[in-house]
């Protein structure tokens, strides 16, 4: 169990501010000062700073933020566990971006299943950022995500390698091979700001001093489907893993767009809270998800 004031620091952490954590905490502010103040004289390091009047974590209070954050992870990991085990039963609570949940991780997923009829699993689908607030707040164990995150927070694994490809409707007029540029004068339909399959788009346009902004109009819609039928009715174009949209490339309703200098990869990324007592448990989870795979 996390000691209270830990709860005041990571509470702080969240704020950055003294009278929100005491608010959302229920208690008074002197009391969020008292439990800083403690946790400094017991590390013996300052854990946190004022820059132009802004709160500030120190590289110390980083530090210690990563390591709470982890212990109340595991914390909630042998809330969950322990039950459970008196049951003779497991729990794994994973989670998944949306491209690999609906996609990358069924079909594996379902082979552990049949394979481990002892474990109780709920999987979560959401957003890169989402997942890993869940990790943070150990409501999730693990995650495979699409999306960048720090990696000094978590351990990680390879998942796979997945193309980042530009497709159109089956009967669009655009040809290849063609310049990124000559796209800019069609309507992009893409993900919202949330999903990290927008990021990896972002990313290489401003390695090539582009932007979004640079196509004639940006259309964002938070579904898959919703995305490919739009685009399947030639009302834009998009950028999606490839694995997304093999199905309709296959069956004729999309057509990849191939650009000149375009060969954007990304990892799929299977990760948990780094530090974590549970470290063990969670690459033999990898394992036998990436044993099922190679069958």
């Amino acid at each position: 169990m996390l000691d209270f004031r830990m709860d005041t620091f990571l509470a702080l952490c969240r704020t950055m501010n003294y009278t929100r954590a005491a608010e959302e905490l229920n208690i008074t502010q002197p009391a969020v000062t008292q439990h800083i103040q403690y946790l400094q004289r017991h590390y013996g390091v300052k854990l946190f700073q004022y820059r132009d009047k802004h709160l500030f974590l120190t590289e110390a209070g980083a530090a210690l933020r990563s390591a709470a954050l982890t212990m109340e992870h595991d914390e909630r990991e042998l809330m969950e566990h322990l039950p459970l085990l008196q049951k003779g039963m497991q729990h794994l609570r994973l989670g998944a971006t949306l491209t690999v949940g609906e996609y990358a991780l069924p079909p594996h997923l379902g082979r552990y299943m049949k394979r481990h009829s002892d474990v109780a699993l709920h999987l979560v689908v959401g957003s890169t950022r989402r997942l890993l607030e869940g990790l943070n707040r150990g409501e999730l164990d693990a995650a495979v995500v699409e999306g960048y995150f720090a990696k000094r927070e978590y351990d990680a694994i390879r998942w796979s390698m997945e193309p980042y490809v530009c497709v159109c409707a089956a009967g669009s007029a655009l040809e290849g091979p063609m310049e990124l540029e000559d796209l800019f004068t069609q309507t992009l339909i893409l993900r919202d700001p949330e999903a990290g399959t927008r990021e990896i788009l972002e990313r290489p346009l401003l390695e090539r001093n582009f932007q979004l902004s640079d196509f004639r109009r940006v259309v964002e819609i938070n579904d898959l489907t919703v995305i490919k039928q739009l685009v399947e009715q030639n009302c834009g174009i998009t950028f999606l893993y490839r694995r997304a949209v093999e199905r309709e490339l296959e069956e004729g309703q999309l057509r990849q767009v191939f650009l000149r200098g375009w060969e954007v990869q990304h990892e799929f990324t299977f990760l948990w809270r780094k530090g974590s007592v549970f470290e063990q448990n969670y690459r033999r989870l990898y394992a036998q998800l990436c044993q099922n795979q190679e069958e």
